[in-house]
């Protein structure tokens, strides 16, 4: 008779989680969190002859709603699921975890992919059986209704408070303070005169930018104010939006708005209502009407950077007699005024049509065929430079080129008007625009290409493919270029529209070579023996 072998289980390894959708309380020694956390260790306890101990980490989401599953604690607890690191997850009830549905159904594939058991101190049920997910489901159908009723039961009391003129919370706005008591809005003389000067200055000088320059030599900042916990939130330097925030704010003139209409509101008015009023009408004209976006022309966009500040240089416009002229804006000077990095505007025109010319020059085109925009420059230009930094102060733009051209390789523009006084080049109608060889325009793609997956803009040549809409096959036939050595790269991206054809699948059996000396000479042997375009284009006929 052999002797009996005791069985010895294995410890399971128990996860609390808690959560509470508000603030609320939190600071209090013993507080929801804890109750939770109590109730859950008890639980546990008792389930110790089943071997069950809870795991030292803590999961606590305290004001964090239900609705989603953007949580911290949340996000820690399923990674350390997916470690294996945990073998039973066990909270208060079930929509602590959820309230959705579906995200709750999502949770719970992960639980069950990694065999991770779910417990509810509170509500018992055993998910191993049809019965049991039925019953989980119902509970879980019931915590989304009650969310749901929840938000709108919040929303209508925000809609009606509103009708009623009563402010419902949020930032407090300049010029007025929040009564502890009331919880209503009263105003704050010092700031008060403050606000009725800002909207005095906007009519007198008619100009944002000019605005914010005489508020900044007041030294005015934004509203600084205190919340709830006791937590200073210090006033910031004006700056564009901040601005408008104020000088459209319906609370001064004593209303509140809701849903786009206007109701009056409990707090006493601050500017006169035809100040206010007049102000609006001045920034309304200015306000551009709202049209389906289209996008605009901008090839320096993202490219150019401003070389005082070093800020991105945005694209915009303006309208004068119907026309339209196209500019690049220091972000910086846009956002806080042109006192911050001033007369940083660009001509777009003007500048693109100097740095095309400038690449036309290292590519050896002809004069006639310099500083015309076509739509494949774009991808040209994103290919051979990095950056583009421009200083009004010399009239000058640096353009910072990419390893293909040498890495840290500069070239120095000067960016002036015509000498004949126009303030661009303009193109004949006649003039055909030339555009840059086949194999010219496939090599640009090959870098782009690759900076897309170096940079992580797509994980793979799978994903790559199905962004650019081309098969894999053609995709990575495209990137076999980028096996070509530097300087045959070069070669390739500035050929002349008039070049010798290189077919592309010769091409890319040069970049097979491993070899880059070697592949210098296949190439130079590929070169001489191409055909001129116009002879293939005769023979082909």
């Amino acid at each position: 008779m052999q002797p009996s072998v005791a069985v010895v289980s294995k410890p399971v390894r128990c996860a609390i989680y808690t959560r509470k959708s508000t603030e609320e309380g939190l600071e209090q020694d013993f507080n929801s969190l804890d109750a939770q956390r109590e109730s859950a260790e008890a639980y546990i306890l008792s389930q110790r002859h089943e071997q069950w101990a809870a795991v030292s980490e803590r999961y606590d989401d305290g004001g964090f709603t239900g609705a989603n599953t953007e949580r911290p604690a949340l996000k820690k607890l399923l990674g350390d699921v997916e470690a294996g690191k945990i073998d039973c997850v066990v909270v208060y009830k079930v929509d602590r975890l959820s309230r959705s549905l579906l995200d709750f159904s999502r949770i719970v594939e992960v639980f069950d992919k990694h065999a991770v058991s779910f417990v509810s101190v509170t509500q018992q049920f055993n998910t191993t059986s049809s019965m049991g997910r039925l019953t989980l489901n119902i509970l879980l159908s019931f915590a989304q209704f009650e969310r749901e009723i929840i938000s709108e039961r919040t929303r209508d009391k925000m809609i009606a408070a509103r009708r009623k003129g009563k402010w419902t919370g949020g930032f407090p706005a300049l010029g007025y303070d929040v009564d502890p008591v009331t919880r209503r809005l009263a105003i704050n003389e010092a700031e008060a005169k403050r606000v009725r000067a800002i909207f005095d200055m906007f009519l007198e000088t008619d100009s944002l930018a000019e605005t914010l320059v005489r508020i900044d030599q007041f030294g005015w900042k934004t509203k600084a104010w205190k919340t709830q916990k006791g937590r200073e939130r210090e006033g910031l330097r004006f700056d564009r939006p901040a601005l408008l925030r104020v000088l459209t704010n319906i609370l001064y003139i004593g209303e509140v708005r809701h849903g786009g209409k206007s109701y009056p509101g409990e707090q006493p008015p601050i500017v006169d209502r035809d100040v206010w009023t007049r102000v609006n009408q001045r920034l309304e004209t200015r306000r551009r009407p709202m049209r389906r976006k289209q996008r605009q022309s901008a090839l320096l966009e993202g490219l150019l950077a401003c070389g005082i500040c070093g800020k991105q240089m945005g694209h915009g416009y303006t309208t004068k007699a119907g026309r339209r002229y196209r500019y690049y804006l220091c972000q910086t000077a846009r956002k806080g005024g042109a006192r911050l990095c001033p007369k940083q505007t660009a001509g777009a025109r003007r500048i693109e049509t100097a740095i095309l010319a400038r690449l036309a020059e290292l590519a050896k085109l002809p004069k006639d065929q310099q500083g015309m925009i076509t739509g494949d420059h774009r991808t040209l230009l994103e290919s051979i430079v990095e950056q583009i930094r421009y200083d009004h102060r010399g009239d000058r733009a640096i353009l910072q080129l990419r390893a293909t051209r040498g890495a840290g390789a500069e070239i120095a523009i000067t960016v002036r008007k015509d000498p004949s006084g126009r303030r661009y080049s303009v193109k004949p109608p006649s003039e055909k625009v030339s555009k840059p060889p086949e194999i010219t325009r496939v090599m640009a793609l090959a870098i782009q290409y690759q900076k897309m997956i170096d940079d992580g803009t797509v994980a793979n040549c799978t994903e790559l493919a199905r962004r650019v809409k081309f098969s894999t096959v053609r995709v990575s036939q495209i990137l076999k270029l980028r096996s070509l050595a530097p300087e045959l790269q070069e070669r390739l991206l500035f050929l002349k529209p008039d070049s010798k054809y290189l077919p592309e699948i010769a091409v890319r059996r040069v970049a097979e070579e491993l070899d880059w000396a070697k592949q210098a000479v296949m190439f130079d042997q590929l070169a001489e023996a191409a055909p001129h375009k116009a002879e293939r284009n005769t023979s082909g006929s």
